[in-house]
């Protein structure tokens, strides 16, 4: 991590540093399959795993742990004003399984923010999907899904410290009830199509964050298996 700084981290937001992780690591594993229509497992958690997936700390840590709820084992998210976020490197072919599935649940939320802004850019779930753009980095390209505060279900807008690198859509909104897990289902390959105008056939990584740095907040989410499907 000698490259770049961690106050420097600080100021580009997560987004850029997922760059670098994926500018300066090996290479992402590919999704194999044995059928090759079976879904892809992403996150494991209710086998109580985490295998394949790190952690980066960017302000303060998000504490992340496995936990018992409604008799299965999920993943559990706690930041007090704080960013950190785990994530795995897989390539997935989206011409073939082109379907993000999860559940995610939450239990305390952020007040309504500026989510367009830096000083509200927090969320207390969220989701996302990168396309690694190689050494030319302005290529690299993410979709956060993510629980909102403030923004209508199904909103667009351009992260506020990666513009238009980084998309954020919102699958969950003010509205929806604390407390109850949410089954979601995205065509990642349509979404990608609709928000950037490119046909994307292929992610290279996954990342799981709640944060609460630019509000200081406390907020506090799970969630469950995450997978990719053919249909």
């Amino acid at each position: 991590m000698n490259i770049i700084n961690q106050n420097r981290i600080k100021i580009l937001g997560p987004f850029f540093f997922v760059i670098y992780f994926l500018l300066f690591s090996t290479l992402s594993a590919v999704a194999e399959q044995k059928d090759p229509l079976a879904p892809i497992q992403i996150g494991l958690f209710s086998e109580n795993s985490l295998n394949g997936w790190k952690e980066k700390k960017f302000v303060n840590q998000t504490s992340y742990r496995l936990v018992k709820q409604d008799n299965q084992t999920v993943l559990q998210a706690k930041a007090e004003a704080s960013s950190s976020g785990l994530f795995k490197k897989v390539v997935v072919d989206l011409t073939t399984h082109p379907y993000l599935n999860w559940r995610w649940k939450l239990e305390k939320g952020h007040p309504p923010l500026a989510e367009r802004t830096k000083e509200g850019d927090d969320y207390a779930a969220r989701i996302y999907v990168i396309v690694k753009g190689g050494l030319a980095f302005w290529k690299t390209k993410a979709i956060n899904y993510v629980w909102s505060s403030t923004e209508e279900k199904g909103a667009t807008w351009p992260s506020a410290f990666a513009g238009n690198y980084a998309i954020l859509l919102a699958v969950r909104s003010p509205e929806d009830k604390k407390g109850i897990w949410y089954q979601e289902k995205r065509n990642v390959y349509e979404d990608f199509k609709k928000i950037f105008g490119e046909e994307i056939k292929k992610i290279q990584a996954v990342a799981i964050m709640t944060d609460s740095d630019n509000s200081k907040g406390s907020v506090r989410a799970s969630y469950g298996d995450i997978s990719f499907t053919a249909d």
